[in-house]
């Protein structure tokens, strides 16, 4: 089974937080892998275009399965990833959200899925998510931070 773990505290009310993640048409602006997301059937099933590296693209689809406003979104990928991709908000101490992204997947990737995945430099799978779940914790703080937002307006 693989299991990865992030979280990041952002200045930001959770519910602002959670709106923003749970309208999947976002994900691109802040995901190193995703391109583009869109709505199927809005709040419930949705396809994603991804890529690692120039040449590995894929499409996937998926279906939310857990959608608590302020607290919690998550969705299910279809096959052949399967993948449990779940978000979660809380009050964090000293102020703020504590956004935590995870993944869970029960099933091995097949092995077309991990030659490409090692063709595009993304050998260790579980590095690689670690990587880009921490990427897009920062890019979902850039968006909502004061102090992020002025820096990057300074630059």
């Amino acid at each position: 089974m693989l299991e990865v773990v992030v979280s990041r505290v952002i200045d930001a009310p959770r519910e602002q937080l959670w709106a923003f993640i749970s309208d999947m048409t976002h994900m691109g602006e802040i995901s190193p892998e995703n391109r583009k997301t869109a709505w199927i059937e809005p709040g419930r099933r949705f396809v994603g275009r991804n890529h690692i590296g120039p040449l590995y693209r894929w499409s996937m689809t998926g279906t939310v399965t857990e959608n608590v406003p302020g607290k919690v979104f998550a969705f299910l990928t279809d096959s052949p990833s399967e993948s449990h991709w779940r978000y979660t908000f809380a009050d964090a101490e000293g102020g703020g959200t504590r956004v935590t992204e995870s993944i869970r997947k029960h099933t091995k990737q097949i092995r077309p899925v991990v030659l490409l995945q090692d063709m595009a430099g993304a050998t260790d799978r579980s590095d690689h998510l670690r990587d880009g779940m921490r990427t897009t914790l920062e890019r979902l703080a850039a968006k909502f931070e004061p102090s992020t937002r002025l820096a990057d307006q300074k630059a």
